[in-house]
């Protein structure tokens, strides 16, 4: 094929090399039949992608899109035949990915060949339905859980959550799958799992857990840390070291605080594998033109000891976490239209999952903070380059 390298889009160098995304998709195993195969699986996973960068969502578009580029694309990856992929070319191909998991570990790898990163401590786990999977009729659709970096933007593996599963049973799977070694797991109240925190450490990770109600025996435990002392006449309960932390921020016609209390648990009280601190976070939100307030608290545990982080750096690391619906959710669904895209096929729905992230991913590594300026740009300098080339 010919270099496709597209350059100058706010970073220096080089920022995107087909050819080097096609060497690394090479990699990814093919279960088709030989017979009657007219494209490589590299060449039609690269030519899905390009469009995806460039703004096309469905492979309707994605069709349609390689269609209007026929001739630059044929010269480009040298097609003696002189044609590209049709629309059910696409489905078939995005049916055909039989590994996932292998999939995601080869985009992985050349984006952090390329780019550097994916080093960051924090892993939160979230799941997510695909909508556009849900039947007339039908309540559920394709569910997918996925451990993302926030502080990097990218995926690093998601899997899809059995009809007879649910993420509770889904999530050693996934983990079993990551390097875990000096990494933090966070998650909501359903991770809150002995045998979880118990694997995560035994991976060498620790893990940041939210505690609710249906943990209600351990809230009540983890709630009385932060209950005044019991005043008995004659003895004082020694007072408990404490670490805090507070941030505020107005944005969108609010103003919102977050006041976050960290205490070791040194006595272990909490019988809880690897439980080291304990945590209160209360939340403020102020409308600005009615001053009306909101108020939330939320309580947590961590295996993580006073030495290695503080009331500061776990008020952060929460703060990223709820931040994944702006980060990974809004951009999937909105920007990327997962769930308006109506697909039957459930392992055609989990390779389109599986590129949306890449390309979340990818645009973040580029330094792009709106998905949709990214697709546009990118949109530029594709018909850039395929004009060189012819």
């Amino acid at each position: 094929m010919q270099p496709i390298i597209l350059e100058d889009m706010g970073t220096e160098g080089i920022v995107f090399d087909v050819g080097m995304l096609t060497h690394y998709l090479k990699q990814v195993s093919d279960v088709r039949k030989a017979r009657g195969q007219r494209y490589s699986l590299q060449l039609l996973l690269v030519l899905i992608i390009l469009a995806k960068l460039a703004g096309e969502n469905e492979p309707k578009g994605i069709a349609d899109w390689l269609q209007l580029r026929r001739q630059q694309l044929v010269q480009a990856f040298q097609r003696q035949r002189g044609d590209v992929p049709s629309y059910n070319t696409i489905r078939r191909t995005l049916e055909s990915v039989a590994d996932g998991v292998e999939l995601q570990t080869y985009l992985q790898r050349f984006l952090h060949e390329s780019y550097g990163g994916m080093v960051s401590v924090l892993v939160t786990l979230d799941g997510k339905t695909m909508r556009g999977t849900i039947g007339c009729g039908q309540t559920q659709g394709v569910h997918l859980l996925a451990a993302y970096l926030p502080e990097e933007g990218v995926v690093l593996m998601q899997m899809v959550v059995e009809n007879k599963e649910n993420e509770i049973t889904a999530a050693p799977k996934l983990l079993a799958v990551l390097d875990l070694k000096g990494r933090v797991v966070c998650g909501d109240a359903m991770f809150t799992q002995r045998t979880l925190s118990v694997q995560i450490l035994a991976q060498g990770g620790d893990y940041i857990w939210f505690v609710k109600d249906n943990q209600p025996t351990l809230k009540a435990d983890v709630a009385q840390f932060f209950e005044p002392p019991r005043n008995v006449p004659g003895w004082q309960a020694p007072a408990m070291p404490q670490d805090h932390a507070t941030t505020t921020q107005a944005g969108h016609g609010r103003i919102e605080k977050r006041e976050l209390t960290l205490i070791p648990d040194e006595t272990g009280y909490l019988d809880w594998p690897g439980l080291a601190q304990v945590f209160k976070l209360e939340r403020t939100v102020t409308q600005q033109t009615t001053q009306k307030k909101t108020q939330e608290t939320v309580y947590g545990i961590t295996s993580l000891t006073p030495g290695r982080v503080s009331a500061a750096q776990l008020l952060q690391w929460t703060q990223q976490y709820w931040g994944i619906e702006n980060g990974l959710h809004y951009r999937r669904d909105v920007t990327l239209a997962e769930d308006a895209t109506r697909i039957t096929d459930n392992r055609r729905a989990e390779t389109m999952a599986i590129l949306n992230n890449f390309i979340i991913g990818l645009t973040s590594k580029l330094g792009f903070r709106n998905l949709a300026v990214a697709q546009r740009a990118f949109d530029a300098r594709l018909t850039l380059a395929l004009a060189a080339i012819t």
